[in-house]
C-alpha cells in the first residue's frame, strides 16, 4: 500500500511540470501583448520576460527532484524502520 502511495506521489510531482509549460506560455503571451501596446519598451520588457522564464524554469526544476525524493529517499526510511523493529524484537 505504501509503495502505491509513493508511486502516485511521484507521478503527481511529475505531472506538476505541466504548470511549467503554462507559466512560460503566460510569460510569452504577456510580453507579446505589452510589446504590441508599447513598442518603445521592447528592450526593457525583453529583460523582464527572460527573468520570468528563468524563475518559471527554476520552480519547475523542483518537480523531478520531488519525484526522486518520494521514490527513493522514503524507501531508505522504511528500511531503517524495519531495522529498528527487528532490533526491538531482540
Amino acid at each position: 500500500m505504501l509503495e502505491g502511495a509513493k508511486s502516485m506521489g511521484a507521478r503527481a510531482a511529475t505531472i506538476a511540470s505541466a504548470g511549467d509549460v503554462i507559466g512560460i506560455g503566460n510569460v510569452l503571451n504577456s510580453s507579446i501583448h505589452l510589446v504590441v501596446r508599447n513598442p518603445s519598451l521592447a528592450k526593457q520588457l525583453f529583460g523582464y520576460a527572460i527573468l520570468g522564464f528563468a524563475l518559471t524554469k527554476a520552480i519547475a526544476s523542483f518537480t523531478p527532484m520531488m519525484a526522486f525524493l518520494i521514490s527513493f529517499v522514503f524507501q531508505e526510511e522504511d528500511r531503517w524502520e524495519r531495522v529498528e523493529r527487528e532490533q526491538n524484537k531482540l
